[in-house]
């Protein structure tokens, strides 16, 4: 008569396989699962992993599967699937631990292989199974790939050899006394450890146990009813608040505790007031939390929520390259406050990046920027508001003085600006820069008028006589503004250094560049440079002529350029722009530009300049010329001829090529 199966049967199968195989299959879940649980806990979830097995073990086995692998199949899923909560067994009081030595060994040992490739070593080389039979006890177990499992598996038993015994005592004595290791899983003559102290000595099944604080154990009972209660209570509150306040975290966060620490209002970092006088590094790290709204957890849990999950009546906006995920770790808090009646503005800190949240009337709007290597300029402002032809900033708290002056204007004097006791001011917007949206609508094009720009002073106790000047170009920072002028000399000078625009100079050249502020993206761009390279004489017109370099530096590193030529009079002629180029800046210096110029008798030239390093300037192709100096003016070849190639020889006697549309620019 053939056998007879059922469910009662299967798990008495089961059943007897488990109690008959506990110390071996205690083994197998404890060496599968993960390495970096402390051994008491680990000791706990395999007793757990091998006694959940018996019910869907019983089942497979009254199906007529074999009982041992089924058992072993379910004890393999329990220990590599996802760990949950702490569900029996509990023990209280105790910390326990196996007895055996060297199996801590072991797993260390096994820490670099997958869940699926340590049962396939278990079962191979401790329960003597052969790759064909671990790799099926794998699939029954969910493996993806059995067979890959098991020759991982026996990859490691043949890297460490014999030395995989020789944590356990006995595999030493054995060792010392000639006695070959067993090999390693998948390998000829794998089979059954037949040693009986092996046996004996490699599972958990034996522990040690030790008490816990046994004199702190009453007071912590204690402690443990009160906290308790007061969780109790608090959990009470906070349901009872996010209720009334609509202000809680949002649902998708409800389970994740890291998520839910970082979007914390509890948690929000806040740096003491005075901490940018005594540091090392001033940035927005030093900004401490200002405004009167610091302490209203509604506002700010809405402005976390809003960031962790807005809905669709958020208008979110990010700076070219900048994410919006959440943050991975309690940000720091900037500002919170009301900048203007009936906007509240809350700004934080993640990183490397800024996040400003905005509630006016029933709107909410998330703007986030870059804020890559931000120093004492670039950290200098934030806009909390635009509205009309106004603007809300809030200043550093380095910050002592702060005026506005008008950029095309550069004879007039900066008309002073106070500053609230929060360290916000409000300044006047250039033609265009007023549109609501701060960061969304990108650059203005509109026509060019005044061009009211921020100039403020850095506090003495950061540097002396520091004063700089930031522009606002749409974006959520404003861009700072410096100036490198020409060098003098026939000689190789040193190399000029971008200065603060604050000075005479450089306000008047950028008074000329002003208008071409608007070309700039203000939510990517952290600086502008505008480096007059060289000056030249023109042919048949008295004056001199600036050939300049205008580098937008970004926030993430990247710097586009454009050159253009101003004449003694008339209108600027932009000779070339290109995009995320190194020239015109730190690693950039040599540059060699060109452009054809019509003069006034109609009659037109080629003309070339170079920085100061160049010693000559070479025309070939439709034109043969060779011009000592940095610069050149010579009868441009008649249409239809093609441009000539121009190239220029440093000092150190390396070419470089025209800065133009194909690049150009390097050795």
């Amino acid at each position: 008569m053939g056998q007879r199966h059922g469910p009662g049967t299967g798990l008495r199968q089961a059943e007897a396989v488990i109690v008959e195989r506990y110390p071996q299959l205690l083994r197998l879940a404890y060496l599968v699962l993960p390495p970096d649980l402390d051994r008491h806990t680990r000791l706990l979830r395999a007793h757990r992993a091998v006694q959940h097995s018996l019910r869907a073990a019983g089942r497979r086995a009254g199906q007529g599967g074999d009982p041992l692998a089924a058992v072993r199949a379910e004890v393999v899923r329990h220990a590599a699937g996802r760990l949950r909560g702490p569900l029996p067994p509990w023990v209280w009081g105790l910390r326990m631990w196996p007895s055996a030595e060297g199996l801590d060994e072991e797993a260390r040992r096994l820490a670099g292989l997958t869940p699926y490739a340590r049962a396939a070593f278990v079962l191979c080389r401790f329960d003597g199974l052969d790759e064909e039979a671990a790799a099926a006890v794998l699939a029954r177990a969910g493996a993806g790939d059995p067979a890959g499992e098991v020759r991982a598996a026996g990859a490691a038993g043949a890297d460490g050899g014999a030395g995989a015994d020789g944590g356990a005592g006995a595999g030493r004595s054995a060792g010392a006394e000639g006695g070959a290791a067993p090999p390693a899983p998948g390998t000829a003559g794998a089979g059954p450890d037949t040693r009986p102290d092996r046996e004996s000595v490699l599972h958990p099944a034996d522990v040690h146990t030790r008490p816990t604080d046994l004199l702190l154990r009453r007071t912590r009972v204690r402690a443990a009813w009160g906290l308790a209660a007061v969780l109790l209570l608090a959990a009470g509150l906070t349901r009872a608040g996010v209720a009334g306040t609509d202000a809680g975290l949002p649902t998708p966060y409800a389970g994740a505790p890291a998520a839910r620490a970082a979007l914390d209002p509890v948690r929000l970092v806040r740096v003491p007031a005075q901490a940018w006088s005594d540091t090392g590094r001033v940035d927005f790290t030093a900004w401490p939390a200002r405004g009167p709204r610091t302490g209203d957890r509604a506002l700010l849990a809405r402005a976390l929520g809003a960031w962790a999950a807005p809905t669709s009546a958020t208008a979110v906006t990010t700076a070219p390259s900048t994410s919006a995920e959440p943050p991975e770790h309690p940000p720091q808090l900037l500002f919170a406050g009301d900048p203007r009646p009936g906007t509240a503005v809350v700004v934080f800190l993640d990183a490397d990046r800024i996040v400003r949240y905005t509630e006016q009337g029933g709107r909410r709007g998330l703007d986030i920027a870059r804020t890559d290597d931000a120093d004492v300029t670039t950290a200098a402002a934030i806009t909390l508001t635009r509205e009309g032809n106004t603007a809300r900033r809030l200043l550093a708290p380095w910050i002592a003085t702060a005026g506005v002056r008008d950029l095309t204007a550069p004879a007039t004097a900066v008309r002073p600006l106070a500053i609230g006791p929060d360290g916000t001011v409000t300044t006047e917007l250039p033609p265009g820069a007023g549109r609501g949206a701060d960061s969304a609508a990108g650059p203005s094009r509109e026509g060019c008028g005044p061009r009211p720009v921020l100039e403020v002073a850095s506090s003495p106790r950061i540097v002396e006589k520091h004063a700089f000047l930031l522009a606002d170009l749409g974006g959520l920072l404003p861009v700072h503004l410096t100036y490198t002028p020409p060098v003098d000399g026939s000689d190789v000078p040193p190399a000029r250094q971008p200065r603060e625009a604050t000075g005479p100079a450089a306000l008047a050249r950028w008074a000329q560049e002003a208008c071409a502020l608007d070309a700039t993206d203000g939510r990517a761009v952290r600086a502008l440079n505008l480096w007059d390279f060289a000056v030249t004489e023109l042919p048949e017109t008295p004056g001199r002529a600036v050939w300049s370099c205008t580098r937008a530096t970004w926030w993430t590193g990247r710097g586009d350029v454009r050159i253009r030529l101003r004449p003694p009079a008339g209108d600027a002629l932009t000779v070339a722009q290109l995009g995320s180029t190194a020239a015109c800046g730190r690693f950039g210096q040599h540059v060699l530009a060109a452009t054809v110029w019509r003069a006034p008798s109609g009659r037109s030239y080629q003309l070339a300049a170079g920085s100061r390093e160049v010693v000559a300037i070479n025309a070939t192709g439709s034109l043969n010329s060779r011009t000592p100096g940095r610069t050149l003016a010579v009868p441009a070849p008649a249409a239809p001829a093609p441009p000539p190639t121009l190239t220029a020889t440093l000092h150190s006697g390396a070419v470089i090529t025209a800065l133009d549309t194909r690049g150009g620019g390097r050795d």
